[in-house]
């Protein structure tokens, strides 16, 4: 585990993942202070010499709270229209942010069909390289406003924790890091059993594993541990690290860097 900590904490080249409950309070609108707090440390490790790239979720969820739109909405299309209005919100507001502490970013929007074209995919590689090269931060979300299979939860590329991880070989990331809102990966859901153990480290995902992550028809796997299982059996595949962490507080990505054991690390595969 030692080992483990030292390598994640000289890392790199670092994708993060923040998810809509991280950037939103329950009633929808934007967490000001917590996306400032996450502007002001990448921009910080930027300056460091790190190399970022930012993933996020968010644009439905900021779109309707810009439309104050209280109820959910189940038409397709209208959630499609409402994650264009989110989508341009979510990057003026991190534009305006990384902007106070010196930094630039560039808007990529991905959809399965990218990835999976040869030519496109080597045209967004390249793209996302010159980026991080200019010292430009890449900050990437599934295009919702074209792409309905995150609106419809569809697996292989239907959420944002798998599109992290694809990420995170497209740029050939060191370590990949999502936030979530629990403190790791735990053997059973810690809400309903207080006996559920905590789970450091992960070197091999089983079955025991992926059970513990619950079905996709849980609370607890709809809560996003399934997809997070999913995302980091594709990084680790490639050679990439993941560490699950609570997103309650940004700065614990210094504290991975700091050699701190935090969160549940899922140990690369040696390619």
């Amino acid at each position: 585990m030692e080992n483990h900590i030292k390598r994640i904490a000289k890392s790199k080249r670092i994708v993060i993942k923040v998810g809509s409950s991280t950037l939103t309070y329950e009633n929808g609108k934007m967490n000001l202070k917590w996306i400032d707090d996450l502007a002001f440390l990448i921009s910080d490790l930027l300056n460091s010499g790190r190399e970022i790239v930012l993933v996020t979720s968010g644009a439905i969820a900021v779109g309707m709270s810009k439309l104050n739109m209280k109820e959910k909405l189940s038409n397709i299309p209208e959630k499609q229209a409402v994650a264009a209005v989110g989508q341009c919100e979510l990057m003026y507001m991190y534009s305006t942010l990384f902007s106070k502490y010196g930094h630039s970013v560039g808007q990529v929007l991905l959809t399965k069909s990218v990835i999976e074209d040869e030519i496109s995919l080597s045209n967004a590689t390249n793209m996302m390289n010159s980026l991080i090269e200019s010292n430009i931060l890449p900050i990437v979300n599934e295009n919702d406003a074209i792409s309905i299979e995150e609106i419809l939860h569809l697996t292989n590329f239907g959420d944002n924790d798998t599109l992290s991880a694809y990420v995170s070989i497209i740029v050939s990331a060191d370590l990949l890091v999502l936030f979530t809102d629990t403190d790791g990966m735990y053997d059973d859901d810690p809400k309903k059993n207080p006996d559920a153990k905590y789970i450091p480290v992960i070197e091999n995902i089983d079955e025991n594993i992926e059970k513990s992550a619950g079905d996709a028809g849980s609370k607890f796997g709809t809560g996003g541990f399934v997809t997070k299982i999913r995302a980091a059996k594709i990084a680790n595949e490639k050679g990439i690290d993941m560490i699950i962490v609570n997103g309650e507080n940004p700065n614990i990505i210094r504290d991975i860097l700091n050699e701190k054991q935090v969160g549940t690390l899922f140990v690369r595969r040696r390619c």
